[in-house]
């Protein structure tokens, strides 16, 4: 080799060196785990599949999160109380509040006022709710009102194929469970779009403005009573069959939580089958990875809490939502119940010595739309959980800004359990932006962090997550656990 050649090679070799060194660079999941641990993340994907299939609504999921919880040993905190008993490190827990929340719990070697590792993820995602009074007759046909749930781009819900989860609760408090549309052979829902020959103004106006709120109307049926000369008598043909399958009557729906989701099951996307396409993955897919996550916790040095939470889509209002009084009762009651007695200030310590992870989900680069995003600062599908040090939007209002000694922490423990992590923003800085639970989280003063898989097409129908992704985030949050 000529002395030309030899120094080309080692200026090549001290640059590869120093990009290892000193760069952070971005990698791909599929590039760096082993075949064993790719056959573990397909199956994953799958067992995920399930439960999305299951838990379309906040009720089924708090539902199935239970079954799965108690498959695995957890009892009901309710019933230590009642027994008289205290818990032990080791113990495995559950909460629940109004069916709509659940915190999940391992009660660690250390004392509680010592501090928690949290991971609160929520279970609520975009949709429609049936309107209080929402059956009414129009041209011969019959409709039902809705009222949209979170942040939607409206038209994504027209002639898309819907079917109805929720419950009706009756005047004496019997529970009607309602589930239509789910299998071949159940009707579904409907809204009708315009046709293009007809949609010439429609077309020309904005496209936040092209669909009305009160134009989502839902098909409901068409057959008449047999009652030629009665009024409304698609209305009541409707009525007279959900009275004969359901027992209710129309001021039944009053009281009634009745939610319009897509008729669509989770499905594999792409030809290598790499991506799982579903509705509700925002944020289902952290709630199900901090899930498995805690099922697989065994006696941790600080008490393990996975926190399943409502409303956030709304702003976490209300007594479900994240700014409800649920995490710290829970937390006051399981001071008692290893302790013995109840001291405000320890229930204090110990939210404010806690370290959390707001498990939501981040936005991936969509090539269709490259133009709402910072490259440098965006998130890529297939390069692992993605960290967000801050949300929020014009000018980080409305963000919860980790500290930089916890982002510090968590590198630490993702890198160290060889976790394939990335971090980002939602989008270009005046673009938009959002939020999570975490300013809520923070209020407590302990160490939040926002952290979960990034996701395309977000609050649509069908949004899509990479498998790798998927598996990356559940390995994660068993590492923060068990730190």
């Amino acid at each position: 080799m000529d002395k030309g050649n030899k120094e080309n090679k080692e200026t090549k070799e001290r640059l590869k060196k120093l990009k290892e060194e000193l760069c952070f660079n971005q990698k791909l999941v599929w590039d760096h785990i082993s075949q064993i641990e790719k056959e573990e993340a397909l199956k994953f994907s799958e067992e995920y599949k399930t439960f999305l299939n299951e838990a379309r609504t906040e009720r089924e999921s708090i539902r199935e999160i239970v079954r799965l919880a108690e498959q695995n040993g957890f009892v009901l905190l309710d019933e230590i109380t009642a027994r008289g008993k205290k818990l032990r490190p080791g113990n495995k827990v559950y909460t629940v509040n109004k069916e709509k929340n659940v915190a999940l719990i391992v009660t660690g070697k250390e004392p509680v006022w010592h501090g928690i590792n949290v991971i609160g993820s929520h279970v609520d995602a975009p949709r429609l709710d049936l309107k209080p009074c929402p059956l009414y007759e129009d041209q011969g046909i019959g409709l039902l009102k809705t009222h949209y749930y979170g942040g939607i781009k409206k038209y994504h819900w027209l002639s898309h194929p819907l079917a109805m989860h929720g419950v009706v609760i009756k005047q004496n408090g019997d529970k009607i469970d309602i589930r239509i549309g789910d299998t071949e052979h159940d009707p579904i829902f409907l809204i009708t779009d315009l046709l293009p020959h007809l949609a010439k103004e429609q077309m020309q106006k904005k496209l936040g403005e092209a669909v009305s709120g009160e134009a989502l109307n839902i098909l409901a049926g068409t057959l008449p009573i047999e009652v030629k000369d009665a009024k409304e008598r698609v209305k009541l043909a409707v009525l007279e069959l959900l009275k004969l399958k359901y027992g209710i009557i129309e001021e039944d729906l009053t009281s009634a939580e009745l939610e319009l989701v897509p008729a669509t099951t989770a499905r594999d996307v792409g030809f290598d089958r790499s991506m799982v396409g579903a509705y509700g993955q925002d944020d289902r897919v952290c709630a199900y990875t901090s899930l498995r996550a805690l099922l697989n916790c065994q006696n941790p040095v600080r008490t393990a809490i996975s926190l399943f939470v409502d409303k956030e889509e709304i702003g976490s209002t209300g007594n479900t939502g994240m700014r409800s009084r649920f995490f710290e009762n829970t937390v006051a009651e399981l001071l008692y119940l290893l302790a013995g007695d109840y001291d405000e200030i320890y229930c204090r310590k110990a939210l404010a010595l806690g370290r959390a992870l707001s498990a939501d989900v981040g936005a991936a680069v969509d090539p269709n739309w490259e133009g709402v995003y910072d490259k440098y600062n965006a998130a890529k599908l297939g390069y692992g959980i993605v960290m967000t040090k801050y949300t929020g939007s014009g000018g980080k209002y409305g963000a919860s800004e980790a500290n930089a000694e916890f982002v510090a922490e968590i590198r630490r423990v993702f890198n160290e359990k060889k976790i394939i992590w990335q971090t980002a923003e939602l989008g270009k800085v005046d673009q938009g932006g959002g939020g999570t639970i975490a300013q809520y989280m923070a209020r407590y003063g302990m160490d939040v962090l926002d952290c979960g898989p990034a996701l395309l097409s977000m609050h649509s129908p069908m949004e899509v997550a990479h498998k790798g992704d998927i598996y990356m985030c559940y390995k994660a949050y068993e590492a923060f656990f068990n730190n």
